[in-house]
């Protein structure tokens, strides 16, 4: 089971916690894995600030992910973060044609994924990672994110 901390400070529209915690249950239970996860729902000024600060890439994004840094003498099982942004997530489904709510789960997922150290750098990781997502989002019967 992956426990989540949701925050939205500014109450920008988002899934409520539920939502999450059961895209995150099947990634949990597809990959027998269980931690923390904190979401913090951002806006398109702190996503682009934190995109820029840590990827070098001066616009706002959809979802970052940073996996959490602990020694191994500590003990936790916090996974990491994600940021995702609100605005940036509704105007991809509107663009790309998709329900919202299936574009939010996705792009969950998705962070997730990279927190448990997945990434889509390389073509043939990519295939992997891109399969999975597929994979984890028939089972909430959500059609393929990448047609």
């Amino acid at each position: 089971m992956i426990q989540i901390d949701l925050i939205n400070e500014d109450k920008l529209p988002a899934p409520d916690i539920d939502q999450f915690q059961n895209w995150l249950h099947q990634v949990a239970k597809k990959l027998d894995t269980k931690g923390e996860i904190c979401i913090k729902i951002v806006d398109q000024a702190e996503s682009r600030e934190l995109n820029n600060s840590y990827r070098q890439k001066d616009k706002p994004t959809n979802v970052l992910s940073f996996p959490a840094d602990i020694p191994d003498f500590v003990a936790s099982t916090h996974l990491g973060d994600l940021a995702i942004c609100a605005t940036v997530v509704e105007q991809e489904a509107r663009d790309q044609n998709k329900a919202i709510i299936d574009h939010w789960a996705h792009l969950t997922i998705h962070g997730c994924l990279h927190l448990l150290g997945y990434d889509h750098i390389e073509d043939t990781e990519a295939e992997v990672m891109e399969a999975l997502e597929i994979k984890l989002l028939a089972e909430l019967d959500i059609s393929n994110p990448y047609r």
